[in-house]
């Protein structure tokens, strides 16, 4: 019996030993989960603080692009403002040379009406000529079929045969386009 009782102590021992490495064992296991629990606050925090920076970025992205459009809208209804004042200035600054030439011809004392003919025909061919430039042309009427996007009917003509049925017979005032777009119909009497 001595040999069982020595090992019953000696399990008593290691039963004993086992509490006491147990009761060790559960003490650090509790460290380790504070530890765990402080390392994943910690790790949360970080989630959370970078998360926080991230939206801050976006946030002066967000408000840098929208104060960046603000001022875009402002200067594109800036310009336009300014195109409508001065969109002319093309125009007239290419007209002011024909009105030189006009003025010169009224200051002219010449009394011979051939020359002053002259003068006032080289007058409008400069004139038609810088409108060329700008993008106005006539709108041609002579032995033009009638067509409504560029003529204004005004006047009938009966009698006038077959061949000149639906064709323009008369101009009585010219029509003209800017860059292809009419600004002035002509106005035409149109064969019936």
């Amino acid at each position: 019996m001595n040999k069982k009782e020595k090992k019953i102590k000696i399990e008593g021992d290691n039963l004993e030993l086992n509490n006491e490495e147990t009761t060790q064992n559960d003490a650090d296991t509790q460290a380790e989960e504070s530890n765990e629990e402080e390392a994943s606050t910690e790790d949360e925090q970080d989630t959370v603080s970078s998360a926080q920076s991230e939206v801050e970025q976006w946030k002066d992205k967000y408000i840098r692009l929208v104060a960046e459009f603000e001022n875009y809208k402002k200067r594109t209804l800036k310009e336009k403002s300014e195109l409508i004042l001065n969109g002319s200035e093309k125009t007239v600054a290419a007209i002011l040379p024909i009105l030189d030439d006009f003025e010169r011809a009224i200051a002219d004392k010449t009394e011979d009406p051939q020359a002053i003919k002259e003068g006032f025909e080289l007058i409008y061919k400069k004139f038609l000529k810088t409108l060329e430039t700008l993008g106005v042309n006539k709108i041609k009427t002579d032995d033009a079929d009638f067509n409504v996007d560029y003529h204004e009917a005004i006047a009938m003509v009966p009698g006038m045969g077959d061949d000149k049925k639906g064709k323009v017979i008369d101009c009585v005032q010219t029509g003209y386009t800017l860059n292809d777009k009419v600004i002035r119909h002509a106005k035409v009497a149109v064969g019936q």
